[in-house]
């Protein structure tokens, strides 16, 4: 299902004008290009967070959180710092070699949640954070054999302001929706050589900064089940997007969908200071075509930008995380977790990916709050993202300088550092 919406130059002020705001700072690439969890409790517990909402962020994750966790604001920021680069190997055009691709190494990702009670059974919020994301700066080009001048990179930036309200059907049921407005942000540099490739080759790089404006729904479920168990569901749809600027690039003229995504969660506290939790979340990426279609149809003719075009060949991604909290004093909570999910980057489609190389597979945080007198509250977490690199298999298409990439292999890496701190005010 998909959530058909206004184009970039749709009415959408309210997204436009806070994601132009919040846009210079946000990078983020995790689960794929999605972050591994939202608001800074959660991001310290590997994400988890659909079953059960400590903070006015929730609608990112699970929007039956908002009544929740109610009459509160939480504000908040994270230095993210990935480390990636690539490597060709056995190519017959001398385009062997190791690249870095850390032009830029750190951004910051902000995070501004509110969330007020309405009555017993309603509350209201409405939450801004970085939705995902991916950068790569390569100072010296991979595709500098091929005829390519310049630096090369790309910069994918998306950001989030999700509206919400839940209601409490019965007791210890909560039953959310949120409207999720979506600011996408697209440039890329440095990829001429790929315009001998395109159905529009003045709109494959150097365009610089296109945005995207586009709206779509999150819904969601969380119940208490008894025992010391509480549950939850959550579902976000499909929503459009366009790069115009990049129509010679992109599958579909230019189209740029964020994929739909849902999730399930259980919580288990055995006492008031011990809880475990579990989420499980599957992000659609096969369904957008600039992300999911692989190199193929290039190799049978399709020009890039065509309809059903290249892509990135992502493949779907499953996220397991695990993760657990204990209240250590009462002014004092704890938390740590972990995180595995699939690798979205097959072996064969690398040689594209070297420009966004979204391989990594775990997660390890930690994180804690400390609660003062008045009832505000400090949160900060750590966490460390990883994966082994994907090395190609089949990767680099063969052939002459005139009709090929001269074969061998691209091989793509990627690790994450993430330090985050927020503050919580109660009223």
């Amino acid at each position: 299902m998909r959530t058909r919406t206004p184009s970039r130059r749709g009415p959408l002020p309210l997204a436009a004008l806070v994601a132009t705001l919040f846009a210079p700072l946000a990078a983020h690439a995790t689960n794929g290009y999605f972050s591994h969890g939202y608001g800074t409790k959660a991001l310290g517990q590997a994400g988890v967070g659909i079953a059960d909402s400590e903070d006015a962020l929730a609608a990112a994750t699970n929007p039956a959180g908002t009544l929740a966790a109610t009459d509160r604001v939480d504000a908040g920021i994270t230095l993210f710092a990935p480390r990636r680069g690539a490597s060709i190997t056995g190519n017959a055009f001398g385009a062997d070699a190791s690249y870095d691709g850390d032009g830029k190494k750190y951004f910051l990702v902000p995070e501004l949640g509110v969330t007020a009670r309405l009555s017993d059974t309603l509350a209201a919020g409405i939450a801004l954070y970085g939705n995902g994301g991916m950068n790569t700066d390569y100072h010296v080009n991979p595709y500098s054999r091929y005829g390519a001048t310049g630096h090369a990179g790309v910069n994918l930036e998306q950001l989030f302001v999700t509206p919400s309200i839940a209601w409490a059907p019965a007791s210890g049921q909560r039953i959310g929706l949120g409207v999720n407005l979506a600011y996408q942000r697209f440039s890329a540099q440095g990829l001429g050589l790929f315009a001998n490739f395109s159905s529009d080759p003045a709109h494959v790089t150097d365009e610089g900064d296109d945005s995207s404006t586009g709206a779509g729904v999150r819904a969601g479920w969380q119940g208490d089940l008894g025992a010391g168990f509480s549950a939850g569901v959550t579902w976000a749809s499909r929503i459009h997007g366009r790069f115009d600027k990049y129509r010679g690039l992109f599958a579909d003229g230019g189209r740029f969908d964020i994929p739909e995504n849902f999730g399930l969660g259980v919580r288990y506290a055995p006492t008031a200071d011990w809880s475990v939790g579990a989420d499980v979340q599957r992000i659609l990426y096969s369904q957008v075509a600039a992300v999911g279609d692989s190199i193929a149809p290039l190799l049978q003719g399709t020009p890039l930008g065509a309809a059903g075009g290249p892509g990135f060949g992502w493949r779907d991604v499953t996220a397991w995380k695990l993760a657990a909290s204990f209240r250590a004093s009462p002014a004092l909570v704890l938390r740590g977790g972990f995180s595995y999910a699939r690798q979205p980057v097959p072996a064969d489609q690398t040689f594209f990916n070297i420009l966004a190389p979204g391989v990594v597979q775990d997660h390890v945080t930690v994180g804690a709050t400390w609660t003062f007198a008045g009832g505000s509250e400090l949160s900060g977490y750590a966490a460390r993202g990883w994966g082994p690199a994907v090395h190609g298999h089949g990767s680099i298409p063969p052939g002459t300088s005139e009709g090929g990439f001269g074969g061998g292999e691209a091989n793509v890496h990627l690790t994450e550092t993430l330090l985050g701190v927020a503050w919580a005010w109660k009223f």
